[in-house]
Formats: C-alpha cells, sequence, structure tokens
C-alpha cells in the first residue's frame, strides 16, 4: 500500500468509528505532527494518539471546538520531562481556528513555518528551549498577545511589525542570536519584554509604561537611557547589564517600584540623585560602571546592594551599616571605590551572615569586615597618589 494513502486510510476509518467529526485539515495536521516529531527517551507523549480514536477526547495537549483545533500543547509539560524531537511540520500553518500553540523544551529543530505567525486567531506562541533556527517574517498574527521563542538559534533582525501589534503583551526573544537595532518606537500595550542575550546594538527606543518586566541585557545596545526609561513607572523588575550604556542614571528610576535594578558592567557616568529611597529589600546592582560622586543614603533601603567598582567618593552614609547590623541588608560591595570613611560604632555589631566588602578604598577597612570575594583582590587600600586624583570628588 502507498505510503501516502495510509493518512487518508486512517481518516476514514476514525469517521467510520466516531460519533464527533474534526474537521479533515485538522486531523491530516495531526498525522503531519506525529509523523515528523517523536518523543525522546524517557517522554511518552505520543502513546495516547491513537488516529482510530477521536482527537478531541483522547489525544493528550489537544483541545478542539466546533470540530477544529483550538489548542495544542506539544509534549509533556511538567518539569524534568524529555521534550520531543523532529521539526515543526508546515501544515500547522492551516490550523486556522488555532489560538494557543505550545512546545516544551526538547531537540526540535529547523524552520518555524511563516504560516504559523500568520493565523488569524492565534494569541498564544510558546517554543522555547529547543533547536529552532530561520528568522522571523515581517506580518504576525493580530491577535497575538504571548510570543515566547527564547532560547533557540533563531537570527536576523527582530521586525519592527512585532513591536506594533495592538494586543501584545509579552514578547521573550531571548538567548537567541538577533542581530541590529531595535525600532525607534513601541506602541504594543507589552508588560513583559524580553530581549537579552542577543546580539542587538544601538540605542534603547521609547518604550510604553506598561512595561513591568524589562531585561534587554548582554546585548551591545549604546546610548542614553533617560528618554528611554523616564516613562517606565510601573517597572518592578529592570536589567540593563552587560551593555555599552552611557550617560546618566535617571534619578527618578530609583523611585519606580522596581524589586531587581540591574544596571552593572556599562558606562555610566555622574551622580546619583535618587529623588526618593529605593524599593526596600531590593536588589541594586550598580557595579562596574563609572558613576562618581557620594553614595547616596537613599540606596540603604535596598537589601542586596553592588556599588562596587566605580568612582565614589566620601563618607559612606551611616544608614547603610544601621541596617546591615539589623539584617535589611544581606549584601553591600563597595571595593574598588574611592570612599574615604566608613563608621562602626562600638555598639554596633555586623551579623555574620552580612557580606559587607569595604577593600580598595581610600581608607582603611573596620575591623571585622572580611566576606570580600576573591575576585576582589588583595589589596586593602588603594596607594595615596590614587586617592589624592579623587579627593575632591
Amino acid at each position: 500500500m502507498a505510503p501516502t494513502l495510509l493518512p487518508l486510510l486512517s481518516f476514514f476509518l476514525y469517521l467510520s468509528l466516531s460519533t464527533a467529526i474534526l474537521h479533515p485539515v485538522d486531523y491530516l495536521t495531526l498525522q503531519s505532527i506525529h509523523q515528523s516529531m517523536s518523543d525522546l527517551p524517557g517522554s511518552a507523549f505520543f502513546s495516547s494518539w491513537d488516529f482510530t480514536t477521536d482527537p478531541c477526547i483522547t489525544f493528550t495537549g489537544v483541545s478542539c471546538s466546533g470540530g477544529r483545533i483550538v489548542s495544542l500543547s506539544l509534549g509533556d509539560p511538567r518539569a524534568g520531562s524529555p521534550g520531543l524531537a523532529g521539526t515543526l511540520p508546515a501544515s500547522l500553518g492551516r490550523l486556522t481556528a488555532l489560538t494557543d500553540l505550545s512546545l516544551v523544551p526538547g531537540r526540535v529543530t529547523g524552520t518555524v513555518p511563516l504560516s504559523l505567525f500568520h493565523l488569524p486567531n492565534l494569541r498564544f506562541l510558546a517554543l522555547s528551549s529547543n533547536g529552532l533556527t530561520g528568522r522571523l517574517p515581517g506580518f504576525f498574527s493580530p491577535s497575538l498577545k504571548t510570543l515566547d521563542i527564547s532560547s533557540n538559534r533563531l537570527s536576523g533582525f527582530v521586525p519592527a511589525a512585532l513591536f506594533h501589534l495592538p494586543g501584545l503583551t509579552t514578547l521573550i526573544l531571548s538567548h537567541n542570536r538577533f542581530v541590529g537595532s531595535l525600532p525607534n518606537s513601541v506602541s504594543s500595550p507589552l508588560i513583559h519584554l524580553d530581549l537579552r542575550n542577543n546580539l542587538l546594538s544601538g540605542p534603547i527606543p521609547t518604550l510604553p509604561s506598561s512595561l513591568h518586566y524589562l531585561s534587554l541585557s548582554s546585548n551591545h545596545l549604546s546610548g542614553h537611557v533617560e528618554s528611554s526609561l523616564s516613562k517606565l513607572i510601573n517597572l518592578n523588575y529592570l536589567d540593563l547589564s552587560f551593555n555599552l550604556l552611557s550617560g546618566s542614571i535617571p534619578a527618578i528610576l530609583f523611585s519606580f517600584p522596581i524589586g531587581s535594578l540591574q544596571l552593572q558592567r556599562n558606562s555610566f557616568t555622574g551622580h546619583l540623585s535618587p529623588t526618593s529611597p529605593v524599593k526596600e529589600g531590593a536588589l541594586l546592582d550598580l557595579s562596574y560602571n563609572q558613576l562618581t560622586g557620594t553614595i547616596p543614603k537613599e540606596l540603604s533601603m535596598a537589601g542586596t546592594i553592588y556599588l562596587n567598582s566605580n568612582r565614589f567618593t566620601g563618607e559612606v552614609p551611616s544608614e547603610f551599616i544601621q541596617r546591615v547590623a539589623d539584617g535589611s541588608i544581606r549584601l553591600l560591595y563597595l571595593q574598588h571605590n574611592y570612599l574615604t570613611k566608613l563608621v562602626i560604632g562600638t555598639n554596633v555589631v555586623v551579623p555574620v551572615s552580612a557580606s559587607v566588602c569595604v577593600q580598595d578604598n581610600c581608607m582603611v577597612p573596620p575591623v571585622g569586615l572580611t566576606a570580600c570575594p576573591v575576585r576582589a583582590g588583595r589589596r586593602k587600600t588603594r596607594p595615596a597618589w590614587q586617592c589624592s586624583v579623587w579627593a575632591k570628588g
């Protein structure tokens, strides 16, 4: 029997045994999925895919409505599942009623069918942590709300059309090989934007104030950030670390409800002038920049603080040590600056669990503060000639 006749014969057998009828196009698409994809060792996802039964009732990961497939969840979503191997069939782009498609982490390779992005009702597409390659199209379903294709091997430019979809709230393209600059403006009502670990360059565009989560770390982004960040009043997570960003850090940024603020490994300059205290207990990492002036006391409200490897001068505000002593600050790294004074009162006890490092400044570190990382080096105090250069801040 010719192999090409098998799917049709299976479908007619299904019709004879089933009271519910799945659209022929959708049925044949399930056949092509089963032919082009397989379980990795230890996975049994496809064990329920018996084509003599009703796929809408018995197939794991398949949901239907009105005889059409509306949701596909490919692979066992439980933690530790081995996932699937193979490729995504082009026929996926024929599931015109599909609203949700997800693929668990595995070893699915090849390109994503471009027609899949054009499905008129597609709202949710998650294909992360596989080996997918190729480029993204220039057109997407206007219904799309969530797109997650992170941790693959996709390349090329990030299409500008993605940033102008009327309902897109979550965009996750991290850990790929995207290049080029981002569009000048973004009109999508994004809440979650994650583009970290790519090869993106150029400035950060003007972003919508709807954002709660923004990660652009580990790219080659450059330029100033004042106009890009100053209106993001709803941010609770910001990571711009490991880029080439410069200029000053907007003072208003510290007043946003950000629980994790990571700006390390850039070229930010100037003094810090927070307009209000940072969020209590936050993670604050401004290390490895070129920041100058004194350290503002408003930063002491954070719980984990990295200010090391900058050009801060003057005395460390007493609020920092007070909060270390009461356990509010768990880590305080101030090494490799030009600080001149840190006072620890005789009645102040630094908890053993606290990590406080102040070596390689223009002062002798107080007795008892020895919790410095190995990478901080062995030098306890800066040479006098270095300190005289920065004596006036």
